[in-house]
């Protein structure tokens, strides 16, 4: 498919004013003039900040969601008793806690349309949110989250926020997109094998006494189970990409998702953009056409139409005003639309406009993950004396290994892509998920050097940019995002490239450097092409969060890699 590049001014020109209306304080001028960084008050922001982002369930701030505005409700699993102090939060929050229709063994057992109202899913222990709109416990920003803590000394902190994922799998049916019940059908990047790793090999995580190493093999054993339970999630029919033996994004809902119920011209904006671009996405392209007739107040016969094509007006508000110009978006689109939130990469052009075919594809993130994740449960089946479970772990890596060589592997232009199951054939978008298979240890010697001399493609004097195309999407040029720039410096760190490792890291916490010293905040995501926090989103979210999760942890984790002595601030 022809790269599109979507630019600011194209978007103003169509008539998509509200997708690029909205810009944060660092995006109006503040860049216009540079002050000067200071490490250090860098650092003392991100020692405090850990505080700041912690929530519980017994604090009243851990329940509101400004995504989808509405009364607080609590969840509670079928299963577990509800805690005193849970209940204590009707009057002490003026939250009602509602328990769960029935147990969950999987995702998608109990779907968001079945509750009376979106809410929160409880969790046992205390955890670190992103920031935000971002006001609950995600599944990939918490490793990179996780990394932070226990730089920062906050183990026991760190242990916990794994227990809570053990608690989705067991109660939840997987570890979830987020604790929200309308992220109920979806997971995340499958990162948990390396949190449990994290925390187990942590000496801080447990007490260095016999009773202590008792815990902590009884600890890692409920571990294992529960993330096999959680890879079965990754093997189910709806997420296997085609007959490659590898595996797709898949979120099991339908429509368009629930928590854009705070953004009510989105879907509108992707429509106008895909009518003014009739030739951007064919039938052939997409493997199904983005677009639907439909309109505004659909008739009843017209309800029952889009229901089958498009989405169910009757059940979602935010189906309802995803229109424009006489068009919906198809029920394909909106299939696209789900997995590419589940991949964390929303949006980008990498799988069609709006990653709209994001489930036509085996992506190479999803897929050097699992490999990492088998080996991970192969070296923990042994640390368990599971020796017969570990080289059946061992015998899907390898079979994993071999499937992503030869899918993903491109050895003529020296690096790892996409492959579109559907259409047979492989991705010619630049990526940054080339680089996964370096950190997940798939990569050969010589394909690592190959992969690095492709850096070109990504390196900015800023730091990694997620691609070389500029969409005006968020998870494209000129962005780059701290879990992929910390991505892509460990897998150069593992593969022996210590000295670009050192270059790329010094890069990244300079750029985060100049946008604290800025406006005092630290975000989400950065240019890193100017070098700072000056971010300008043409559509999608446009916003630029402040907190920020995982930006705070990277920060801490590319200081031990470029081996800076700049003092931690004290305790």
């Amino acid at each position: 498919m022809k790269l599109l590049r979507l630019s600011f001014i194209a978007l103003a020109a169509i008539g998509i004013p509200s997708a690029v209306a909205q810009e944060t304080p660092q995006s109006t001028g503040a860049a216009a003039t540079n002050k000067t960084p200071d490490p250090a008050a860098t650092l003392a922001y991100i020692h405090d900040a850990w505080t700041t982002l912690t929530r519980s369930m017994t604090d009243c701030h851990s329940l509101v969601d400004i995504k989808v505005t509405a009364n607080p409700i609590l969840y509670m699993p079928a299963d577990v008793p509800t805690p005193p102090e849970v209940s204590a939060l009707s009057d002490k929050c003026k939250v009602k806690v509602v328990v769960l229709p029935r147990r969950i063994e999987k995702l998608g057992d109990v779907r968001p349309e079945e509750l009376p109202a979106a809410g929160l899913l409880y969790l046992p222990n205390p955890y670190v949110v992103p920031g935000g709109r971002f006001n609950e416990m995600y599944g990939w920003d918490s490793y990179f989250i996780l990394l932070g803590l226990e730089a920062d000394h906050h183990e026991a902190l760190a242990k916990g926020m794994v227990d809570n994922f053990l608690f989705e799998i067991e109660h939840y049916g997987a570890v979830l997109n987020a604790n929200r019940t309308y992220y109920l059908t979806r997971s995340q990047p499958p990162f948990l094998t390396a949190m449990i790793r994290a925390v187990y090999e942590n000496p801080a995580s447990f007490p260095a006494t016999p009773a202590g190493r008792t815990e902590a093999h009884a600890w890692l054993s409920r571990a294992y189970t529960l993330a096999e339970k959680d890879y079965s999630t990754w093997t189910r029919p709806e997420h296997k990409a085609g007959m490659t033996g590898l595996a797709r994004y898949f979120d099991y809902g339908v429509g368009p998702v629930p928590e854009m119920a705070d953004d009510s011209t989105y879907y509108s904006d992707v429509i106008r953009w895909l009518e003014a671009h009739p030739h951007a996405v064919s039938a052939e392209e997409a493997g199904a056409p983005y677009l639907v007739k439909g309109s505004e107040h659909p008739s009843d016969a017209e309800e029952v139409r889009l229901k089958q094509t498009s989405c169910d007006v009757k059940i979602s508000v935010v189906c309802m005003r995803a229109y424009a110009d006489g068009y919906r978006l198809s029920k394909d689109f909106y299939l696209g639309d789900r997995a590419m939130r589940e991949s964390g990469f929303d949006p980008s052009y990498r799988f069609g406009p709006f990653d709209g075919s994001t489930h036509h594809y085996a992506p190479v993130c999803l897929n050097s993950l699992l490999y990492r994740y088998e080996r991970d449960l192969e070296h923990i089946g042994l640390l368990l004396g599971k020796g017969t479970e570990a080289a059946r772990w061992g015998k899907k890596a390898q079979s994993r290994n071999a499937a992503i060589h030869r899918y993903l592997w491109k050895p003529q232009q020296g690096v790892f892509a996409d492959y579109d199951f559907a259409k047979h054939k492989s991705s010619d978008y630049a990526y940054i998920s080339s680089l996964y298979p370096l950190w997940a240890g798939v990569a050969s010697r010589e394909e690592a050097k190959k992969v690095v001399a492709k850096l070109n493609l990504f390196e900015r004097p800023g730091g990694l940019s997620m691609s070389n195309t500029d969409s005006g999407m968020q998870w494209d040029e000129p962005f780059g995002w701290a879990p992929t720039n910390w991505v892509g410096v460990s897998g150069l760190v593992t593969a022996g490239f210590r000295d670009d490792a050192k270059r790329l890291a010094a890069k990244w916490d300079a750029t985060v450097d100049q946008g604290f010293a800025n406006d005092g905040t630290i975000r989400e995501k950065y240019n890193v092409v100017s070098g700072n926090a000056n971010v300008q989103v043409s559509a999608g979210y446009k916003t630029n969060v402040i907190g920020f999760g995982w930006t705070n942890a990277v920060y801490l984790k590319m200081k031990e890699v470029v081996g800076d002595q700049i003092r931690q601030v004290a305790d």
